[in-house]
């Protein structure tokens, strides 16, 4: 019995976690595609200047969101 609700909870818990993962992984990707074309895209926004800096960072959140999303897919939290 206590281990049937265990179990029910590591399933909920890592659901809620796969789920808080795709989300933050696909808001930061969002995030590195505005950086890596935010030159190309007309905003409101006060000028940037395009430097290797602002694409450094874009490459680095890609990076981060892909792996993010991964790990939601992977749902390897308990081991």
């Amino acid at each position: 019995m206590f281990e049937e609700y265990e179990e029910k909870k590591r399933k909920q818990v890592s659901i809620m976690r796969s789920i808080r993962d795709y989300g933050t992984g696909i808001f930061i990707i969002i995030v590195g595609l505005f950086f890596l074309f935010h030159d190309k895209i007309k905003t409101p926004l006060p000028e940037f200047t395009s430097s290797w800096i602002d694409k450094f960072f874009a490459g680095m959140c890609l990076l981060y969101g892909s792996w993010r999303i991964y790990r939601g897919y992977k749902k390897k939290y308990f081991r």
